[in-house]
């Protein structure tokens, strides 16, 4: 396996496990006091940097472990497929924020709709990067 495709599985199961540490800590904290009242701006920015912190831990890990293999062509498009698939919630989300701003909805709703389109674009690229690296571009296509 190519530092790529670890590369490409670790940022999926990181995206995963930030949305489920995010919204575990978010919901705990809202036994005490309703959803839209709890402090959800340091939980979600600890959940980022969290996940930034052990991202690049476990990448300067892989890249000490992994025998070297510079990226080709395929790795270039995989990425570029990947990217283009995630873009979608990326998009969503970035639209879904928008949306509830017009409608003037509690920040807290706008924050946590552009927060998951992040995630699930992160989430999204990686398993399409993956299909993408176990079936080959053809076997990818949607």
């Amino acid at each position: 396996m190519s530092y790529e495709e670890k590369s490409t599985w670790v940022m999926g199961a990181l995206a995963v496990i930030t949305l489920a540490v995010y919204t575990s800590v978010t919901l705990v904290q809202a036994t005490s006091v309703p959803l839209t009242q709890t402090p959800y701006v340091a939980t979600m920015l600890w959940t980022i940097i969290g996940s930034i912190v052990v991202s690049i831990v476990i990448h300067i890990a892989l890249g000490m472990f992994t025998r070297g293999r510079k990226q080709d062509q395929r790795d270039r498009e995989f990425h570029a497929f990947g990217g283009r698939v995630g873009n979608g919630f990326l998009v969503a989300g970035t639209l879904a924020g928008l949306i509830l701003a017009w409608l003037e909805v509690d920040w807290f709703w706008i924050a946590n709709a552009l927060f998951l389109g992040f995630v699930l674009s992160a989430i999204l690229e990686s398993i399409a990067k993956i299909v993408a690296y176990r079936r080959g571009l053809a076997g990818a296509r949607w």
